[in-house]
């Protein structure tokens, strides 16, 4: 079993004030276990293989240059003609995590995996932003190395009525043991719970 040198937040988002119910502690629920099998399906050849080739592709970017690719992507969700969009999520990372998130039978609402730059790879469904290197999921995680995991803070989905939060994980190079990227999963806690018999 692999060590990881987990990062936990320094507090809970409570649940909106029409909900009454105590949020769930993802530290507790998403075990161990849980973080190992979800790096085995990251260990799939074709996470690093991707990003290794966009990280050969793009290099180190410019914060302007990656504000740019952020707005474009940002312009393309309103947008009928999305060639960055579409070539994301087109591509054989997207696809692979698209059958991993539908293999888990909703156990996983989204799962998008980024660049050394924090620029979306691959992702099971089309995300809000293009760039998440200015957010906890890639600060917390690719800067510290190697088997470095982030579980955030809980937050209720009204639309679905779960409760949901992100495991977030440094992705490394099996060749090297190098980091090159970022992953995040999104778990349902609330199925996460009924399948633990933990739901109250």
């Amino acid at each position: 079993m692999r060590t990881w040198h987990a990062v936990l937040p320094a507090f809970l988002l409570a649940s909106s004030a029409s909900v009454a119910q105590t949020p769930p502690d993802p530290a507790t629920l998403i075990t161990p276990e849980i973080i190992d099998s979800v790096g085995e399906w990251l260990s799939n050849p074709i996470v690093a293989l991707s990003v290794n080739a966009q990280n050969n592709l793009r290099g180190s970017l410019g914060q302007s240059e990656i504000d740019a690719l952020d707005a474009q992507w940002r312009e393309e969700r309103e947008a009928d003609d999305k060639p960055l969009i579409s070539a994301t999520l087109s591509a054989p990372l997207s696809i692979y995590l698209l059958r991993v998130q539908a293999g888990s039978l909703g156990l996983y609402p989204e799962i998008f995996v980024m660049d050394a730059n924090g620029l979306n790879v691959g992702q099971s469904s089309i995300t809000s932003d293009y760039w998440q290197g200015d957010e906890d999921k890639f600060q917390k995680t690719f800067p510290n190395g190697a088997d470095t995991v982030f579980i955030d803070a809980p937050e209720w989905d009204e639309d679905r009525n779960i409760w949901r939060a992100q495991l977030n994980l440094t992705v490394t190079d099996p060749a090297t043991g190098k980091p090159i990227g970022a992953a995040t999963v999104e778990f349902n806690l609330t199925e996460l719970m009924r399948r633990q018999g933990t739901n109250s």
